[in-house]
């Protein structure tokens, strides 16, 4: 997998059935050599990968260049386009990201429950790597990278299928990451990419319960879905982030605003920016059209309840549908409501389980809506932007998951990782008459 000989010519060409099945036994094969390496080993292959990266930035921008203007000729504009963009700035990003991930507390052997049974048992419940992870993915392709150096550090190996938008960007990242396991001594389809990105491939890697041990979309609602219909394997994910911010009435009314700005505006294709905003009817008439005028003020467009609108003339009437979309865009849904009772009915309709937010000096109600909401994030008086493993500490993540299974949340090191027991004895049998 060369990214200076790869061509979309040869992309573009269907490979033959087993195809997948063929890159996923490749992988599967190498990842019991790296869950037999130690952590200082994997330390040292995460900071290799980060030096080739690095070594790599001139290679990769050309290659998403060439993603870029295909991208751009075949009319994507907005969200989609600047997730696929790369720039300097981001490859240095994306290198900071794997030295990130390399630097953390390894999880692969955790002690996390040890007891002494009343027979002497030692019993200890550990952790261990899963084995292959298989990556869903579109247009970002910096998750190349950030999932490629989560599993390795978990002990994993990984099977990465990119989107046709981000294909030579992908092919130019994983070349550098090989090229960092070759030089480390072990076999470069630890980290293998599925180059050719026709759907039936997907088709294929979903049906593959004998090899891969969890499959992770991340992406548009519309690629998740698909995953989550055909998998055979087990899949871990999150359809889409419907974030709010509800203003109480106790809110501070600057730094309200500071969430609203942040959360919606700062990077509004992203899935933890801000969708809708709820503002408690005793606020409303004095913080709401100061507030909606700054956001308007900034590009956002407002779509706005009755309530709202008699209070923000500019804003348009919002639809029961703009309560439950994920816009992606500079657009807020706003709403009034009577009080936290009805803030939380919201919440609980129209939730995706992500991340909603509170602004609010009272902390009975703060410690309320953190009871009541069961989103994967809840944030008392700061930016729905920090429910990113980079921002809570994990690291680069590799997704975040709504799915209320063993990870729930910004994926990190941990969710790679499963528990098992060990049991140490010293000649203990269950049942002593039968055993002699």
């Amino acid at each position: 997998m060369n990214a200076s000989t790869a061509t979309v010519s040869t992309l573009t060409q269907s490979k033959p059935t087993g195809y997948v099945r063929q890159l996923a036994e490749a992988a599967r094969a190498t990842s019991h050599a790296i869950a037999s390496l130690d952590s200082a080993q994997r330390v040292a292959l995460l900071q290799a990968m980060a030096d080739a990266v690095a070594a790599g930035s001139d290679d990769i921008l050309k290659a998403n260049a060439t993603d870029m203007q295909r991208a751009a000729d075949a009319g994507t504009t907005g969200a989609m386009l600047d997730r696929l963009k790369l720039d300097a700035d981001r490859v240095a990003g994306i290198v900071t990201a794997i030295r990130e991930v390399a630097d953390l507390p390894d999880p692969v052997g955790q002690v996390t429950r040890s007891d002494v049974r009343p027979n002497g048992l030692q019993v200890d419940k550990v952790r261990i790597p899963l084995g292959l992870i298989a990556m869903i993915y579109e247009a970002r392709p910096n998750v190349t990278a950030d999932a490629a150096a989560l599993c390795l550090r978990a002990g994993n190996a990984v099977l990465l299928r990119g989107g046709s938008e981000a294909r030579d960007s992908n092919i130019a990242i994983a070349a550098c990451l090989h090229r960092a396991l070759r030089d480390q001594g072990l076999p470069a389809e630890a980290v293998s990419l599925v180059e050719d990105t026709a759907r039936e491939h997907v088709l294929e890697l979903l049906q593959l319960s004998d090899l891969i041990d969890l499959a992770i979309p991340r992406g548009g609602e519309k690629l998740i879905r698909f995953v989550a219909e055909h998998a055979r394997v087990p899949v871990i994910k999150h359809y889409k982030g419907v974030c709010h911010l509800y203003v109480d009435r106790a809110a501070d009314p600057v730094l309200a605003l500071k969430l609203a700005i942040d959360g919606k505006l700062s990077r509004p294709g992203v899935c933890n920016a801000l969708e809708t905003m709820l503002v408690h009817a005793d606020i409303a008439e004095q913080w709401l059209p100061g507030a909606l005028a700054e956001l308007s003020a900034r590009g956002a467009e407002i779509r706005g309840c009755d309530r709202t609108r008699a209070l923000f003339a500019d804003a348009v009437p919002a639809t029961e549908d703009d309560y439950d979309a994920e816009y992606l865009a500079p657009i807020l849904a706003v709403r009034v409501v009577d009080d936290i009772d009805e803030a939380i009915a919201h919440i609980q309709r129209y939730t995706s389980d992500h991340t909603e937010v509170i602004a609010s000096t009272d902390t009975a109600a703060s410690d309320r809506f953190i009871r009541e909401i069961r989103s994967s994030a809840v944030v008392v008086n700061a930016s729905s932007r920090f429910n990113d493993g980079g921002a809570l500490g994990l690291g680069a993540e590799i997704g975040i998951s709504t799915t209320r299974l063993h990870a729930y949340g910004p994926m990190g090191l941990e969710s790679l990782t499963i528990e098992r027991y060990v049991v140490r004895g010293e000649g203990q049998v269950r049942h002593p008459d039968v055993a002699g």
